[in-house]
């Protein structure tokens, strides 16, 4: 076996669950559509308002969310970027089949009045009001996290986790945030389809380095505006709420890799509500040093697309990190061989809890590190009649699906 390895941070560097709310729960799962395209609606929220529970739709719009039987009298909550919220009550949803159409709500802009249209001056004014916007003190929260590689269009990986994280106050930033594991799973099957062992390093600690009102990195450094054009793109309502979005892509003459993409802001509060972005296709063919950590002799890597989409949901008037999509995909070749593979590296991290009373600030040897491998942590964190209770995000192909394709693989090689 051949040892490739790989890291997902982006290009810088780098609460006690309450087993008893979930022991007595109800499943509930629904595909969210636009409602003039038809199309998925990818990486809308769903959740149980007047809760800190919930959860993300996947890249076919497919949610499934748990509710403890304490909350069937409440409603279920679905917002996005760019559509119009919904809501409806719990206990008129079917357990399975639910379809929910999420309206578009674009915002003409005779209709906003633009209060600043000077894009740097508004990321400055967001950096500002970070202390303000952000949870001044420090909470728990809980996690679904998960990892995929695949080659070409077969899983060779799945590790999933449920973290606990003690998120620190946004008005220090210097204390850093502290994640730990509390369960895993993995498939052990997966990836003796391959002769190279793909893994890759830092999971669930840079899934929170991506909160980047917390960690700034390579877009809201002190001089960002030196590095970046931005453009003001327009308007969009997040939650029911104005919010400008600014383009943005490294500047020329750049020669290290940097970023393009969307950063959205809120109108009213300036508050950074999500970003997504990727490595600019200006410095891409230079970027395969910053992620590849180590590979095999004789054998050539390419990275073709780094990705990343982080989101924030106001809750009581505070903005709380919420979900983070990171996704690599790169394509190696042997040398002196015709064909190569591509591989699709996916990490994704959805809070489905805020504890603002119960804050446990965790022992430093308790934590997850940038060097950490998951795959090679979540045995000692198994506990198969956990995850029957709990809410995950529902992937395109759940990860028992995959063993049980991969199983009969394995065995029609045995015969």
């Amino acid at each position: 076996m051949i040892l490739l390895l790989l890291i997902m941070h982006p290009l810088w560097s780098a609460g006690q669950l309450a087993p008893q709310d979930t022991l007595r729960t109800m499943s509930f799962q629904g595909t969210v559509l636009d409602k003039w395209t038809r199309e998925p609606v990818v990486f809308a929220n769903v959740y149980i308002v007047g809760t800190n529970i919930g959860t993300v739709t996947n890249a076919d719009g497919g949610f499934m969310i748990k509710v403890p039987r304490r909350y069937l009298n409440r409603k279920l909550g679905i917002t996005c970027l760019g559509y119009k919220n919904m809501e409806f009550p719990i206990h008129s949803l079917n357990p399975v089949g639910n379809r929910f159409e999420m309206e578009p709500a674009p915002i003409p802009i005779r209709e906003v009045m633009i209060v600043q249209s000077d894009p740097v001056k508004l990321i400055r004014e967001a950096i500002d009001k970070i202390p303000e916007n952000y949870s001044s003190e420090p909470v728990m929260m809980t996690s679904f996290y998960r990892e995929t590689i695949m080659k070409n269009r077969t899983y060779v990986a799945v590790a999933e986790a449920v973290l606990e994280t003690y998120k620190a106050s946004y008005k220090r930033l210097a204390e850093g945030d502290r994640v730990r594991i509390y369960k895993g799973r993995k498939s052990e099957d997966l990836r003796r389809l391959d002769t190279v062992l793909l893994k890759f390093q830092g999971g669930p600690y840079t899934a929170f380095l991506l909160d980047v009102a917390k960690n700034n990195g390579n877009l809201l450094m002190p001089d960002f505006e030196d590095y970046y054009n931005y453009s003001l793109a327009g308007n969009i309502e997040v939650d029911d709420r104005p919010a400008y979005v600014i383009e943005f892509d490294q500047k020329d003459g750049i020669n290290f890799p940097l970023y393009k993409g969307k950063m959205f802001i809120d109108m009213d509060t300036h508050a950074f509500v999500g970003m997504e972005f990727s490595v600019s296709p200006k410095m891409i063919e230079h970027a395969t040093p910053y992620f590849i950590v180590r590979k095999p002799a004789g054998m050539k890597i390419e990275v073709q697309d780094a990705n990343y989409l982080m989101r924030y949901r106001l809750i009581d008037n505070t903005w709380y990190f919420s979900y983070v999509r990171a996704e690599l995909r790169i394509r190696s070749r042997w040398r002196k061989k015709l064909f190569s593979s591509r591989y699709t590296i996916v990490s994704e991290m959805a809070v489905t809890d805020i504890d603002p009373e119960n804050v446990v600030r965790f022992r430093m040897r308790e934590t997850t590190r940038l060097n950490d491998v998951l795959e090679d942590q979540v045995a000692d964190f198994e506990d198969p009649d956990f995850w029957g209770e709990y809410n995950v995000i529902k992937p395109d192909e759940s990860i028992e699906e995959a063993i049980e394709k991969l199983g009969r693989i394995l065995r029609r090689r045995a015969d």
